[in-house]
């Protein structure tokens, strides 16, 4: 009798590229399903609408009693837009961070991602998707409403889209980095610590520039905003939106927006290098650990 062989599925090689793609969109797809299947689209719909508002509900209430409902002010464009586009912020950075616990300690699938044939970095990064395209709703939510009913004065015609959208991409790659060094800490911490994510975020929003110019922290505090990266990716999509807001906070307006593009790129290049040392550092202390199925959820 002639024996029979088949092809092992070891002998398959994929490239990198194949791998590449192949753990993005799965994980793309996966987060996706993460975030919207937890009720009917209906009322998914009401609370992507709602959440945003509600959001931005707070801060115009505060800067109506402040400053007697002044909306034409160009401080409120600078505080207005700043809000908006944070919500990328929590949403990406911490989002990203946070798939480290959520599949560790609740779904118990983060041991399987490492002996599945995919990159742990780019399945993060597909992660994140779903994160950006909820954000994304939120942004256009939140505008829409400012546009329509809070004298936001955003002029399709005169808005600088080439260096928005420039702006946005390269903002969204800087995110991205911040929380895949984020999900590598996360690695070696306990499920209790998760949220510590969303301390960096808030703390982002104070040293930022989110909702007012540095110029209102103490000089020994300016430092740090003016290493942080989100601080003039926040400058430019004011800048590409409303041009004059740059004039009304001096905090930056003598910089240029090709200066500015260059301290993005700079700043999001020096992020991405530390946050792929830092993840594979934490992940190799995590193997050493057994710390990859760990569960401390109690």
């Amino acid at each position: 009798m002639t024996a029979i062989s088949f092809p092992s599925n070891h002998s398959v090689q994929l490239s990198p590229a194949h791998t590449f793609l192949r753990s993005f969109r799965i994980a793309a797809w996966l987060g996706w399903q993460i975030e919207s299947n937890w009720t009917d689209p209906f009322l998914f719909a009401i609370y992507s609408v709602i959440k945003p508002l509600a959001s931005a509900a707070i801060l115009v209430v505060m800067y109506s009693i402040i400053t007697q409902g002044n909306f034409a002010s160009p401080v409120f464009s600078y505080i207005y837009l700043g809000n908006a586009f944070y919500a990328y912020v929590g949403a990406i950075m911490t989002g990203m961070s946070w798939t480290i616990i959520d599949d560790r300690e609740h779904y118990k699938t983060l041991k399987y991602m490492y002996i599945a044939p995919i990159s742990v970095p780019v399945y993060l990064l597909g992660r994140g998707v779903a994160k950006f395209v909820v954000a994304s709703i939120s942004v256009l939510i939140t505008l829409l409403f400012g546009v329509l009913f809070l004298q936001l004065k955003i002029n399709l015609l005169e808005v600088n889209w080439g260096l928005f959208f420039l702006a946005l991409v390269i903002g969204v790659l800087m995110l991205a980095t911040m929380g895949l060094l984020l999900a590598g800490v996360n690695l070696l911490i306990a499920h209790h610590y998760g949220a510590y994510g969303e301390a960096v975020a808030g703390a982002l929003y104070l040293f930022s520039g989110a909702i007012f110019p540095l110029e209102v922290l103490p000089a020994w505090l300016r430092p740090v905003g003016f290493i942080m990266p989100v601080t003039y990716w926040l400058e430019l999509i004011r800048r590409s939106l409303v041009g004059s807001v740059a004039d009304a906070f001096p905090t930056l307006s003598a910089v240029s927006n090709l200066q500015l593009l260059a301290i993005l790129v700079g700043l999001t290049v020096i992020f991405a290098l530390g946050s792929i040392f830092t993840f594979r550092w934490c992940e190799s202390r995590a193997r050493e650990r057994g710390m990859l199925d760990m569960v401390t959820n109690y």
